[in-house]
């Protein structure tokens, strides 16, 4: 008789609602092992017999093999003893059980796989023209769970009772949709709804054709999706647009689009092998690409050189652009200005036929509200592979955790005000919440609440530590303060950037952080945002930093970036004539605009001084006549980046000056840039090559201040953090020009530069701050 082994091996990582127990199931049985398997509330646990060999090669695969959706962390053999007599019945998936506070990964939200589609576009198959067909291998998941373990009594499926072939598909160990969560038919799952004004227009297959056919007809449609609602047009109708641009008060913000396949995207945009990875992935995010000419109308993304384009994420989109003529959909936030994405129907029938005509919707809730991720990848002689760089993380991505050396006591971070997550730290592991959105408005803060308090009820975690922005007026800092006063830890804005990056590059020690933003509230109670700080995760030091410019009429100045640029020009060329005669975009200021911003600047009246680099770009590209009232955030450094179209090939840099300040830090003066880009001007030279020599200023500046402090301390170690470093060509140049001059350089790869990231950055200085002040025993929650 062989010599038998019983082993009982823990999995962790992404292993639930992805199909790993039947992949188990499957695996298992093919190798002649009986046992079982299950899920808890830690993961997955499986007990199986049979030989060494045997029990060895199974376990092995368990990581090597896994499902597409899965990510395996651990692989573990927990117990391992003999086993006498028959290996006994046949190897089973058992039902789920606790075992503990939840530490299972809780999978995003994936793209419809091939099988499904196929199924969906299949006249023969009994779920054709089906809008909910998914899988173990596909589909929503993060968006629809409210607790864990996953299963369906877990899910907003709860209420969707299968039918007999439902439930026989999902019996069957065979079958991709043994065990499935959502799985669902015609006969027993959600069905969708064409909503008017004055009511239901068409329920089911009719709703679908009839928005398609209005979608055709160059009228607007607002779409429920995976993680919330869309607002629909026809891509390649101008009017469509111009019209979806006047509803939504949204004049010049480019849009991004939805093509059925690649040869579409291809039709309209250039790809590289790395974007097309990106498009064809799970998570289905927006891919900034380049624009091909006219390809697509101006009024989908004027005045910029990307095109943010992406694939279907579900059968329904499929559904919409399955007609002759259809084959390209701006997909914009389904949301009036200023307010969330909506994601309940209620809200959507509520607000939304301001913008649309008509409403596409459907009875299965969503739990979560989730936007769709936006990411861009960037290719240099200088790098060794495609650098991927989120500007939004939030479906496809949410809820994975991201890697850290360790959160010794559980933390949980409110970010920022603007473009705002939620972290929730424990362990080796950061929860990194989906983007929430800016807090001014009431509904957006109430997401917040919600996301924070889903965060802590799907982990199981009572944080022990608040972390939150030291700004005095932020809604987060003010929420934290309201909640447990006594747990808060204040986080100083431009620290928590840069400790994002080190904690996602998992660095430690003492680091130059280069931290360029549009704002942050800083130590002495000003406007920081061209930081050069040294130190770590517990303290920093502000090293160096930009020369203060007078913020002409406060917030105001950042709608209208001409008064920035003529700030800079008044303290460049030393009066109102002389900045009006070098720079004739000023112009559209009237004369007696000019003479009372001159006094505000020269008294400071209305005009806090601030160290931003955000806002010195926005005053440059003020100066050049590119943009001077913006309509969106960051439109002008947007559009003076647009003007080099994409080539990152850096030129002869303007030179800025440095000068000694307070405290030993040094101070970058930019007044001999604004002088030389007049000179510029006034030779006729042309704006892109303008735009191009300040642009490889600032990297050339961001290596020098980075060698002088290499001189002066010994750090050869750099991140560069915040969300001017969104600019593709600040970005990439400065991290390959860092490395060429011998730095150890890192920029950000799993969470988003901007505020977006913050939030880890939080966790991480609290942590770091208060390791000594609690133990952990009683602050965690859960059973035990």
């Amino acid at each position: 008789m062989a010599e038998y082994e019983q082993w009982r091996i823990r999995v962790g990582g992404v292993v639930q609602g992805v199909g790993y127990r039947p992949f188990v199931h499957t695996l298992a049985t093919s190798a002649g092992l009986s046992g079982w398997v299950l899920n808890d509330t830690l993961g997955v646990q499986t007990e199986v017999r049979g030989t060494a060999a045997a029990l060895a090669g199974f376990t092995a695969a368990l990581r090597d093999r896994a499902p597409v959706l899965a990510r395996v962390d651990e692989v573990r053999v927990e117990s391992r003893e003999p086993w006498h007599g028959d290996l006994g019945g046949p190897f089973e998936i058992r039902e789920s059980v606790r075992t503990g506070r939840a530490r299972t990964l809780v999978a995003p939200d994936s793209h419809v796989c091939d099988d499904c589609l196929r199924e969906v576009l299949d006249p023969a198959d009994r779920r054709h023209r089906y809008p909910f067909a998914n899988c173990t291998h596909c589909g929503p998941r993060y968006s629809l769970i409210k607790g864990l373990p996953y299963d369906r009594a877990q899910t907003t499926m709860a209420d969707f009772a299968m039918c007999g072939a439902c439930r026989r598909e999902y019996t069957d160990p065979a079958d991709r949709r043994y065990h499935a969560q959502p799985t669902a038919c015609p006969d027993c799952g959600p069905q969708v709804t064409l909503s008017g004004p004055d009511g239901v227009r068409a329920r089911a297959g009719e709703a679908l054709g009839a928005a398609t056919e209005a979608l055709a007809a160059g009228r607007i449609v607002a779409v429920k999706s995976l993680g919330g609602f869309h607002l629909a047009a026809d891509a390649r109708d101008a009017r469509a647009v111009a019209r979806l641009r006047a509803r939504k008060k949204r004049d010049s913000k480019p849009f991004a689009v939805m093509a059925p396949d690649l040869r579409t995207v291809e039709g309209i945009a250039r790809c590289t092998a790395a974007e097309r990875e990106l498009l064809r992935s799970p998570a289905r995010p927006i891919v900034l690409l380049r624009k091909i000419p006219a390809a697509v109308p101006e009024e989908v993304a004027p005045r910029n050189p990307n095109l943010g384009v992406m694939l279907p994420s579900a059968p329904l989109h499929h559904l919409l652009l399955d007609r002759p003529g259809l084959d390209l959909l701006v997909m914009t936030s389904g949301n009036i200005s200023g307010h969330p994405i909506a994601y309940r129907n209620e809200e959507a029938l509520e607000q939304l036929f301001e913008v649309a005509d008509l409403i596409l919707h459907h009875d299965r809730d969503i739990h979560v509200r989730v936007d769709d991720s936006v990411v861009r990848s960037s290719v240099h002689p200088g790098l060794d592979e495609p650098m991927i760089t989120f500007l939004r993380r939030s479906r496809g991505y949410a809820p994975y955790p991201v890697k850290v050396a360790g959160v010794a006591q559980p933390v949980i971070a409110y970010g920022a005000e603007l473009k705002t997550t939620v972290a929730l730290g424990d362990g080796n592991e950061v929860y990194v919440s989906q983007h929430i959105g800016d807090l001014k408005n009431d509904e957006t803060y109430a997401s917040h609440r919600e996301a924070a308090a889903h965060l802590t009820e799907l982990y199981e975690l009572k944080p022990r530590f608040i972390a939150c922005d030291m700004h005095p007026a932020f809604r987060a800092r003010v929420l934290a303060a309201t909640d447990r006063p006594e747990d808060v830890v204040e986080v100083q804005h431009h620290h928590a950037h840069m400790a994002a990056c080190m904690a996602e590059n998992q660095l430690s020690g003492t680091t130059v952080g280069v931290v360029f933003d549009g704002a942050g509230y800083g130590e002495d109670g000003t406007i920081w945002g061209g930081e050069f700080l040294l130190g770590d995760f517990r303290e920093v030091r502000r090293a160096a930093h930009l020369r203060p410019v007078p913020l002409l009429g406060g917030d105001r100045a950042v709608a209208e970036p001409i008064r920035t640029g003529y700030a800079l020009a008044l303290q460049a060329l030393g009066g109102p004539d002389a900045a009006l005669g070098a720079f004739p975009a000023l112009g559209t200021l009237d004369e007696r605009q000019r003479a009372v911003f001159a006094t505000m600047a020269e008294r400071g009246i209305q005009s806090p001084p601030v160290t931003s680099m955000g806002r010195l770009f926005d005053g440059v590209a003020a100066l050049l006549g590119v943009c001077g009232y913006a309509e969106y955030e960051a439109q002008g450094p947007i559009e003076l980046e647009g003007l080099l179209g994409r080539d990152l090939t850096m030129t002869q840099p303007y030179v800025f000056g440095v000068e000694p300040g307070d405290g030993g830090a040094e101070v970058v003066d930019p007044r001999p840039v604004i002088r030389a880009v007049a000179a510029d001007l006034a030779r006729g030279t042309p704006l892109e090559a303008v735009s191009r020599r300040f642009h490889s200023a600032v990297v050339s500046m961001v290596v020098k201040r980075c060698a002088a402090l290499r001189e002066r301390h010994g750090v050869t170690q750099v991140v560069l953090s915040g969300g001017v470093f969104l600019n593709e060509f600040l970005q990439v140049n400065a991290l390959v020009e860092l490395r060429r001059a011998g730095f150890a350089a890192f920029a950000h790869r799993l969470v988003p530069p901007n505020d977006g990231g913050l939030a880890l950055g939080q966790v991480m200085v609290a942590d770091a701050r208060t390791q000594a002040l609690s133990p952990p025993g009683p602050n965690h929650g859960g059973a035990s």
